[in-house]
């Protein structure tokens, strides 16, 4: 039998368009969409700009295997109800601020500089209902402390 490199070669490429399109549509499925999200300090407001996690599954890889994340931008864990949450750094490159936020929009607790790749589990330490994810830092660089109000539909405002 004679092996047909052209007929082999247009099969390949028949695959690999198949594979193109398969992929292209699974990145379009998953394309963020963000939202604003504001934070008032003593500072002033914050502006920020979030994905949104509310499924199993984007709850559960997060902001995993990126390898950076822009000051202003974030995701935000919906985590309804309030519930104690606990969180980890998992195949998480970037170091990040977590803010837990209860069910009024008020800030819980802030787990600042979190370890990138950690397993240690980083909790609430009481009922939230959502955790916004930042990069490293911003909580000290914006003033933001427990107690300041975070503005965005999930919590009833703006």
């Amino acid at each position: 039998m004679k092996f047909d490199r052209k007929a082999a070669w247009s099969a390949a490429k028949g695959w690999l368009a198949a594979v193109l399109v398969i992929v292209g549509c699974a990145a379009a499925v998953h394309a963020a969409s963000f939202q604003p999200l504001e934070i008032v300090t003593r500072n002033g407001v914050q502006v920020f700009s979030v994905e949104m996690a509310t499924t199993e599954q984007e709850k559960q890889t997060g902001l995993m295997y990126r390898k950076e994340l822009a000051d202003g931008k974030g995701m935000l864990f919906d985590f309804n109800p309030e519930q104690e949450v606990s969180m980890w750094m998992k195949n998480t490159y970037v170091s990040l601020d977590m803010i837990f936020i209860r069910a009024d929009g008020r800030i819980l607790r802030i787990a600042e500089n979190t370890e990138p790749m950690s397993t240690k589990i980083i909790s609430s330490q009481g009922p939230a209902r959502a955790v916004l994810e930042v990069v490293a830092g911003t909580a000290q660089k914006y003033g933001i402390r427990p107690g300041d109000r975070v503005g965005h539909p999930l919590f009833g405002s703006k």
